[in-house]
């Protein structure tokens, strides 16, 4: 089963694409095949049951996660992204994600924007602290925080080097109703110009995405 969603182009021409996607966890099905086309400017909500293949979907795309079959392909203005690439400009952010109990929130971001490649990792950590409300918690141990806050460090963790591909796997996990309200403001301001890609079955987190589509265990269903 395919499916086209399509927003009109600014700036990087942003797409992601799918032809017979499909994973395996050895007997057990992860993810049944399924192809579709992704292009940015959009917010795509992907939901469906428990085990459907939503988070396994989101590993893929990010380059976390090599497919049983099938491929998939990030493409910037037409070209495809190489595996560098894909992991520089992809945005990945799950409740799974851990982090150095050892490092402060600062030194654990900025070791991810040095290990990127990016040129002011300094800069790229206090950015993204203060787009997710963390800017004053910086000094802290990891285990100083919160889960909320966990959370709200998973997605700085994501924004680091402003990702033309965002991929927010529940990302209301543990928010309280301001942490959601900024996973809101992220998902609009992501949106505008790049592509979001967001995994949930939260009615409050689904209704961000401009479109909606649902793995029903046979692939990618029809959007709402």
């Amino acid at each position: 089963m395919s499916a086209a969603l399509a927003g009109a182009a600014s700036g990087v021409a942003v797409t992601v694409e799918a032809s017979g996607l499909a994973h395996r966890y050895g007997a057990r099905r992860g993810l049944d095949p399924l192809s579709f086309q992704l292009a940015a400017p959009a917010t795509v909500a992907v939901t469906g049951p428990n085990g459907s293949g939503k988070s396994t979907l989101l590993r893929i795309l990010a380059g976390l996660l090599r497919p049983s079959a099938g491929a998939s392909v990030l493409r910037l203005d037409g070209a495809p992204a190489r595996p560098e690439v894909l992991r520089r400009r992809a945005g990945f952010a799950s409740p799974e994600l851990e982090f150095y109990d050892e490092l402060s929130v600062e030194e654990n971001l900025g070791f991810a924007a040095e290990a990127r490649g990016l040129a002011n990792p300094r800069a790229a950590v206090a950015a993204a602290l203060e787009r997710v409300g963390l800017a004053a918690r910086g000094r802290d141990l990891v285990p100083q925080l919160s889960s909320g806050m966990k959370q709200r460090l998973r997605l700085a963790f994501a924004l680091l080097d402003r990702p033309a591909l965002l991929l927010l796997d529940e990302p209301g996990s543990h928010l309280d109703d301001e942490g959601r309200a900024t996973v809101a403001r992220i998902v609009e301001e992501q949106g505008r110009s790049g592509l979001v890609i967001l995994a949930t079955n939260d009615e409050r987190e689904w209704r961000l995405g401009s479109q909606r589509i649902e793995l029903r265990r046979r692939g990618l269903g029809d959007p709402a």
